[in-house]
Protein backbone atom coordinates (compact mmCIF):
# COMPACT_ATOMS: atom_id res chain seq x y z
CA UNK A 1 0.00 0.00 0.00
CA UNK A 2 1.46 3.54 -0.90
CA UNK A 3 1.21 6.76 1.45
CA UNK A 4 -1.16 7.57 -1.27
CA UNK A 5 -4.21 5.55 -0.52
CA UNK A 6 -7.39 6.12 0.70
CA UNK A 7 -8.09 5.21 4.17
CA UNK A 8 -11.48 3.91 4.36
CA UNK A 9 -10.63 2.66 8.56
CA UNK A 10 -10.10 6.54 10.09
CA UNK A 11 -13.53 8.71 10.65
CA UNK A 12 -13.90 12.02 8.90
CA UNK A 13 -14.87 14.16 12.75
CA UNK A 14 -17.30 17.03 12.12
CA UNK A 15 -18.36 19.57 14.70
CA UNK A 16 -20.57 17.37 16.87
CA UNK A 17 -18.00 14.11 17.16
CA UNK A 18 -15.26 15.77 17.19
CA UNK A 19 -15.24 15.47 21.14
CA UNK A 20 -15.61 11.67 20.44
CA UNK A 21 -12.60 11.28 18.18
CA UNK A 22 -10.20 13.09 20.10
CA UNK A 23 -11.12 11.17 23.34
CA UNK A 24 -10.14 8.22 21.59
CA UNK A 25 -7.14 9.16 20.35
CA UNK A 26 -6.45 9.99 24.00
CA UNK A 27 -7.68 6.35 25.07
CA UNK A 28 -10.68 7.25 26.45
CA UNK A 29 -14.16 5.87 25.28
CA UNK A 30 -17.13 8.26 25.41
CA UNK A 31 -20.61 7.53 25.58
CA UNK A 32 -23.73 10.09 24.93
CA UNK A 33 -26.50 9.91 28.35
CA UNK A 34 -29.64 11.66 28.35
CA UNK A 35 -30.42 13.34 31.24
CA UNK A 36 -34.44 13.02 30.53
CA UNK A 37 -34.63 9.45 30.70
CA UNK A 38 -31.43 7.76 31.63
CA UNK A 39 -30.37 5.66 28.85
CA UNK A 40 -26.65 5.90 27.48
CA UNK A 41 -26.40 5.50 23.47
CA UNK A 42 -23.71 4.94 20.74
CA UNK A 43 -23.23 5.73 18.23
CA UNK A 44 -23.33 9.23 19.11
CA UNK A 45 -26.19 11.31 18.42
CA UNK A 46 -27.72 14.60 19.02
CA UNK A 47 -30.45 13.42 20.15
CA UNK A 48 -31.45 10.61 22.62
CA UNK A 49 -32.74 7.94 20.51
CA UNK A 50 -35.35 6.76 23.12
CA UNK A 51 -37.00 9.77 23.65
CA UNK A 52 -36.21 12.10 21.73
CA UNK A 53 -34.94 14.30 24.14
CA UNK A 54 -31.66 16.41 23.14
CA UNK A 55 -30.57 17.50 26.80
CA UNK A 56 -27.85 14.51 26.33
CA UNK A 57 -24.14 14.95 27.43
CA UNK A 58 -20.44 12.85 26.42
CA UNK A 59 -19.64 10.60 29.47
CA UNK A 60 -16.69 8.57 30.30
CA UNK A 61 -17.76 4.73 29.24
CA UNK A 62 -15.60 1.87 31.50
CA UNK A 63 -13.97 0.52 28.62
CA UNK A 64 -15.93 -2.93 29.81
CA UNK A 65 -18.56 -4.96 27.52
CA UNK A 66 -19.19 -8.57 26.43
CA UNK A 67 -19.19 -10.06 23.10
CA UNK A 68 -22.72 -9.86 21.96
CA UNK A 69 -22.18 -11.55 18.48
CA UNK A 70 -19.04 -11.75 15.94
CA UNK A 71 -17.89 -12.47 12.19
CA UNK A 72 -14.51 -13.70 10.94
CA UNK A 73 -13.82 -11.38 7.92
CA UNK A 74 -11.61 -13.41 5.57
CA UNK A 75 -11.59 -10.85 2.69
CA UNK A 76 -11.94 -7.17 1.94
CA UNK A 77 -10.80 -5.54 -0.96
CA UNK A 78 -10.84 -1.82 0.84
CA UNK A 79 -7.13 -0.56 2.42
CA UNK A 80 -6.17 -1.23 5.14
CA UNK A 81 -8.49 -4.02 5.69
CA UNK A 82 -7.22 -6.47 3.10
CA UNK A 83 -3.60 -6.32 5.02
CA UNK A 84 -5.63 -7.42 8.42
CA UNK A 85 -7.59 -10.17 7.15
CA UNK A 86 -8.66 -12.40 8.74
CA UNK A 87 -10.13 -10.11 11.29
CA UNK A 88 -13.02 -10.24 13.58
CA UNK A 89 -15.78 -7.86 13.07
CA UNK A 90 -18.00 -7.74 16.12
CA UNK A 91 -20.82 -6.34 17.99
CA UNK A 92 -20.81 -5.82 21.94
CA UNK A 93 -22.74 -4.50 24.73
CA UNK A 94 -21.41 -1.70 26.74
CA UNK A 95 -21.50 -2.07 30.55
CA UNK A 96 -23.56 1.23 30.08
CA UNK A 97 -26.02 -0.28 28.35
CA UNK A 98 -25.45 0.51 24.55
CA UNK A 99 -24.26 -1.80 21.66
CA UNK A 100 -21.56 -1.50 19.96
CA UNK A 101 -19.84 -2.28 16.22
CA UNK A 102 -15.95 -3.00 16.64
CA UNK A 103 -13.24 -5.32 16.03
CA UNK A 104 -12.13 -8.28 18.67
CA UNK A 105 -8.32 -8.25 18.42
CA UNK A 106 -5.57 -10.43 20.49
CA UNK A 107 -7.35 -13.79 20.22
CA UNK A 108 -8.52 -16.64 17.93
CA UNK A 109 -11.66 -16.65 16.61
CA UNK A 110 -11.71 -20.27 18.24
CA UNK A 111 -11.60 -18.35 21.46
CA UNK A 112 -14.25 -16.48 21.10
CA UNK A 113 -17.69 -17.23 23.42
CA UNK A 114 -20.81 -14.82 23.39
CA UNK A 115 -21.04 -13.15 26.59
CA UNK A 116 -17.35 -13.01 27.25
CA UNK A 117 -15.84 -10.54 28.94
CA UNK A 118 -13.81 -7.76 26.98
CA UNK A 119 -12.43 -4.17 27.34
CA UNK A 120 -11.52 -1.65 24.72
CA UNK A 121 -8.26 -0.71 23.62
CA UNK A 122 -7.41 1.97 20.89
CA UNK A 123 -5.86 1.49 17.67
CA UNK A 124 -4.92 4.43 15.38
CA UNK A 125 -7.18 6.12 17.25
CA UNK A 126 -10.33 3.66 16.64
CA UNK A 127 -11.97 1.76 19.48
CA UNK A 128 -11.48 -2.20 19.12
CA UNK A 129 -11.64 -4.34 21.84
CA UNK A 130 -9.78 -7.34 23.61
CA UNK A 131 -10.81 -10.51 26.06
CA UNK A 132 -10.10 -9.77 29.21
Amino acid sequence: MTGDAPRFDLPEADAFTRAYWEAAAQGRLLVRRCADCGRAHHYPREFCPRCWSENVTWEPASGRATLYTWSVVHRNDLPPFGERVPYVAAVVDLAEGPRMMTEIVECEAAGLRAGMAVEVRFRDGIPVFRPL
